[in-house]
């Protein structure tokens, strides 16, 4: 064979060598970016997910951070309504503290105005027409034997003088009709009396054979004439309520200097 054959035998060889080695080159290094776009791929999808995973962890602190806050607010508003209650109950107490003060000194003072009242009230009784006298007396009694207990409280004694008060007030505008055993003419005698409230005080027998009145100058049961029977007997009908209200004739006493 001839020289410049054998030449272009071997370049042809070594074309088709080199040719082999860039295409598998060219092979590896397709594979590697190939390898890389992958990886890259995969630490992408990652990255991603980690993205996703601290989005929805920020938005959930974010959602408790605002749960959170209007907490602190709520508890804001609250500490102030708090303040302002304190404020306020300070106030009281102050206020408080100085009624006790007060009570404790009108207590002092009520007390003594409590017996002068109830003495009073068992002068006016006495000077009084003699009517319901027992009940009136007994009042008395108990007013007084309450104004010397401690377990009674100084409103509860002043409240009771004041009923008594109201009690003997309401005498004055009452028709009342009782039986009482009184002295007539140096004689004790069952009889009814009529109270026209503070106008007449007037007493009839059962028998309605004697009548009379309280005489205020003299300060005793008097006996009166005929003429008053029937209207005493009236006046008594009229309180017991077994006649209907009628004008009816009484001893009234005239009025003195």
């Amino acid at each position: 064979m001839k020289e410049h054959q054998i030449r272009r035998v071997l370049f042809a060889f070594a074309i088709s060598v080199l040719s082999a080695v860039s295409f598998n080159a060219a092979a590896q290094t397709l594979d590697e970016v190939l390898g890389v776009r992958a990886t890259t791929t995969v630490d992408g999808r990652k990255s991603q997910m980690k993205i996703d995973s601290l989005t929805d962890d920020t938005r959930d602190l974010l959602s408790q951070y605002k749960q959170v806050m209007k907490i602190v607010d709520g508890l804001r508003v609250y500490n102030q309504q708090q303040e302002r209650l304190i404020r306020n109950q300070n106030e009281e107490m102050g206020k408080l503290n100085q009624s006790i003060d007060n009570v404790s000194l009108v207590e002092r003072q009520i007390t003594p105005l409590i017996e002068r009242m109830i003495v009073n009230l068992e002068k006016f009784i006495e000077l009084d027409q003699p009517f319901l006298i027992s009940e009136r007396r007994e009042r008395i009694a108990f007013l007084k034997e309450t104004l010397n207990r401690a377990d009674v409280a100084v409103s509860e004694k002043f409240s009771q003088v004041m009923q008594a008060y109201q009690v003997e007030n309401t005498y004055g505008s009452t028709i009342d009709v009782y039986t009482d055993v009184i002295e007539i003419e140096g004689v004790e005698r069952q009889v009814d009396i009529l109270k026209w409230g503070r106008v007449s005080l007037s007493f009839q027998t059962p028998d309605a054979a004697v009548a009379g009145t309280w005489d205020r100058d003299q300060k005793q049961w008097v006996v009166l004439g005929d003429e008053f029977n029937a209207g005493i007997r009236d006046g008594l009908r009229i309180a017991r309520k077994t006649q209907t209200a009628n004008i009816v004739k009484l001893p009234v006493a005239a009025p003195g200097e």
